[in-house]
């Protein structure tokens, strides 16, 4: 049965997360919001002592490579306990770092979606190719707003190749990651089945970054337009099989959200828990005290707002939790992985949000992160699907409909 409490074995890690984030995410926030696409230098040693943690094993894979839908994670001992593995492992030391800095965290070397994807889709051979490898994820397409099914980039096999032709637009470190994980089909005609995945490298001829886009938002991160020209790529970077199941549909591309949608719902809870404990310090400040043994309504309005607001934050905070726990299971969990980022991705924007209102002036201006953080907090609940395609999700999952029978 879950336990909702953070398990021992990963307390060290929640730790060492809280304090790189405090240390040394929080103090250059400010400064990499202001210099956008300047690329943070102060990352490249963060990254290495990630990667020391992650070599010694005291991380159990934790961050965008640990996600995983094939690993073995699912063992239950013998007594019955069920195992609390690299995804609740993931999304908790995510949580904390993006309490230091959301766009930060996006920009981390090796840590991209398109990393998430790989350790969700590719097979182990693959897993081992591509160990090490900085990874960004290239999905949506100008006109094709928010339903992924609709893509038009194309994948043609040309002997030991396939070529790519294409223009993908908001790629998060798509200028910065080694590589690109892109969504392609194999056959217009055989619709969302026909979807797969591949890596394109950096240097893979026929891939160009056309812009970089200047954003409300996350603004240390780099957001890049690509187009794909005749790009070939070898058959072996194509992830998972070659094979178009029509039976099966878009159930293994689904299967990179499943795993990547609790990751964003932690960022949003991270970035909301940043919010919420400096405005508890600065209306504490101000002579408002929160007091958790007593009603709201007892109290005053500001008062009784933050305490609707933390509510709020540990609803999202409880889904994210039981999403990430059910992938360590081997549980089905897309309809988990929905609920959780569309509530953390609308809980983190209102919680921001009013954080800001609540604090007046000071929430306004650039004397505090609190105004960061609500530009930060708003893409949280865009990308890896809008609000309404996971309440539409969420829907079809409920009601046992398939996509063509609600749209």
């Amino acid at each position: 049965m879950i336990n909702l409490e953070t398990p021992r074995k990963h307390r060290t890690l929640v730790d060492q997360a809280h304090q790189m984030a405090m240390n040394m995410l929080r103090p250059i926030s400010r400064k990499y919001d202001r210099a956008e696409h300047e690329y943070p230098k102060e990352l490249d040693m963060l990254a290495a002592l990630i990667d020391g943690v992650s070599s010694s094993g005291a991380s159990e894979g934790a961050g965008a490579t640990g996600v995983s839908a094939e690993k073995p994670a699912a063992r239950r001992d013998d007594d019955g306990r069920s195992r609390n593995g690299a995804n609740l492992a993931s999304v908790l030391s995510v949580t904390e770092m993006c309490w230091g800095d959301t766009g930060l965290l996006l920009a981390m070397p090796r840590q991209g979606l398109g990393n998430a994807a790989i350790a969700s889709v590719a097979d182990a051979d693959q897993q081992a190719r591509y160990e090490g490898l900085w990874a960004a994820m290239a999905i949506t397409e100008p006109g094709t707003g928010s339903d992924s099914a609709n893509i038009t980039t194309t994948a043609v096999k040309d002997g030991d190749e396939y070529v790519l032709n294409g223009e993908k637009i908001f790629v998060t470190s798509g200028e910065r990651a080694g590589a690109v994980v892109v969504w392609a089909t194999l056959d217009k005609t055989l619709g969302r089945a026909a979807i797969k995945s591949f890596v394109v490298r950096r240097d893979n001829p026929g891939m160009k970054v056309e812009r970089l886009e200047h954003k409300l938002g996350i603004r240390a991160s780099d957001t890049a337009v690509i187009t794909f020209t005749d790009c070939r790529v070898p058959a072996e970077d194509l992830l998972g099989t070659p094979e178009i199941d029509v039976k099966a549909g878009f159930g293994g591309a689904m299967a990179t959200f499943d795993n990547t949608r609790p990751l964003v719902a932690a960022m949003a809870i991270g970035c909301a828990r940043a919010a919420l404990d400096l405005t508890r310090d600065l209306l504490e400040q101000a002579g408002v005290v929160i007091d958790y043994d007593r009603p709201g309504r007892l109290q005053s309005a500001a008062a009784a707002k933050f305490l609707q607001m933390e509510a709020d934050w540990e609803g999202a905070r409880l889904l994210m939790l039981q999403a990430a726990w059910m992938a360590d299971n081997r549980k089905p969990n897309s309809l988990e992985a929905s609920m959780s980022k569309a509530k953390a991705g609308r809980v983190g924007s209102d919680i921001t949000l009013s954080c800001v209102e609540l604090c007046g002036t000071l929430g306004y201006s650039e004397n505090e992160l609190l105004e960061k953080w609500a530009r930060d907090s708003k893409i949280l609940d865009i990308f890896e699907g809008t609000q309404q395609i996971q309440q539409l999700i969420v829907a079809r999952r409920v009601l046992g409909l398939s996509s063509a029978q609600l749209r």
